[in-house]
């Protein structure tokens, strides 16, 4: 079984700023959480500015605000600020990963972010659990741009976000947009020495949790703040 071998916990100051922006188009969103420095890179801030929010939802009208917002099947895209601050402390693995795995893909948005921060030969495999949804981040992504799902830097398919997708394993990092009642092993199996997971842990109470394996193997975790998400679906039949 996993052995955590060191847990810490980080505050981050700016969670009162958190849900503050309310932009009219994704421009102005952008710009905002940079203003109130969430998102604090050149890459980050490039990479959501690239990627227009108003494609991946379904309320349009909402699309701009700094709020979760539903995608339907009882899914919802996360709030702005938890993509800037999960593709922040991803970025310094984004920039030579030749694979990330995006675990409860959703809409395909935070998929198509990280596809424009990895080197022109990486690859972004995003699963989710449900068909349907799928479906639909793969029309996102496709009227975002193309060549995203052309060119194979994206992959979309139907998966279970508990078992990963290990015929392409390891990842260089793995994201998880659903909250893990505990720490998926078979997805910390999958992370390559030198890797970093962010994924959501818990069920009442939930807090955002990195997890890295370091080049010997060893695994550490540490708790970052609280979060809600909806539940990572288990037991699948």
């Amino acid at each position: 079984r996993l052995q955590i071998t060191s847990l810490t916990f980080i505050i981050i100051p700016t969670l009162l700023m958190y849900y503050a922006a309310r932009g009219t188009n994704n421009a102005s969103l952008i710009k905002q959480l940079k203003g109130l420095n969430i998102i604090q890179s050149s890459e980050v801030f490039n990479a959501m500015l690239k990627t227009d929010r108003g494609l991946y939802t379904k309320e349009k009208h909402e699309a701009y605000n700094d709020h979760p917002s539903p995608i339907g099947w009882g899914a919802t895209i996360s709030a702005p600020h938890m993509h800037a601050q999960c593709l922040e402390m991803l970025l310094p693995y984004l920039k030579n990963a030749k694979r990330v795995l995006d675990v409860g893909s959703g809409s395909g948005y935070l998929s198509a972010c990280m596809a424009r921060m990895i080197p022109p030969d990486g690859k972004v495999y995003g699963i989710d659990v449900i068909k349907e949804l799928v479906d639909q981040s793969l029309e996102n992504v496709r009227t975002d741009d193309p060549e995203l799902l052309d060119s194979g830097r994206i992959i979309l398919k139907v998966g279970d976000g508990w078992e990963g997708v290990p015929e392409v394993a390891p990842f260089d990092l793995i994201h998880v947009g659903a909250a893990a009642a505990r720490v998926p092993e078979k997805l910390v199996e999958q992370l390559k020495n030198g890797g970093r997971m962010v994924v959501p842990v818990g069920t009442h109470d939930q807090n955002l949790v990195s997890i890295e394996k370091d080049q010997e193997g060893k695994v550490t975790q540490q708790i970052i703040f609280g979060v809600r998400y909806v539940p990572l679906i288990e037991n699948i039949k």
